[in-house]
């Protein structure tokens, strides 16, 4: 008996999104166990802590960016009546820097653990990985001197 593999189609609906002028991510909101831990974390990666949210339940929203963007990118969320996390579903987060080897040394200063610097390519990016204090996987991109890729 044959069998074939799944059929993939892909969905589009170009009415649908025509009402849009103009789109942009906004951020990234990770849940924390440990809110102090994770702020040491990301002000070690470069974040700088812009505003803290606090709740009557104990729980808070803290927003962070990278000192080149303009405005939050990032939003811890911690709610310690939930219990510790366990990081899961969400693949990795990346953020491009200017220098990998520069970089990588300076999170291993701060006592963070930076992987080994990857090149993928003789036209390729370099790549490392962190992980955060929760199991959040960090991907650390240098773009070759041709720039992000394109598409389109």
């Amino acid at each position: 008996m044959a069998t074939s593999s799944p059929t993939r189609i892909r969905l589009t609906a170009p009415s649908a999104t025509s009402w849009i002028v103009r789109v942009k991510t906004i951020l990234f909101a990770l849940r924390v166990s440990d809110l102090e831990r994770s702020l040491a974390f990301y002000a070690a990666v470069g974040y700088v802590e812009l505003n803290t949210i606090p709740f009557e339940d104990g729980s808070s929203l803290v927003w962070l960016r990278l000192p080149g963007e303009a405005s939050v990118s990032l939003e811890l969320v911690h709610r310690p009546a939930d219990g510790p996390v366990t990081a899961g579903g969400f693949e990795h987060l990346a953020i491009e820097v200017e220098s990998l080897t520069d970089t990588t040394a300076r999170l291993a200063k701060a006592g963070l653990q930076p992987g080994e610097p990857v090149v993928h390519g003789d036209d390729g990016p370099k790549t490392s990985w962190l992980m955060d204090p929760d199991g959040y996987r960090i991907e650390l991109v240098e773009w070759p001197p041709t720039g992000a890729p394109t598409f389109g």
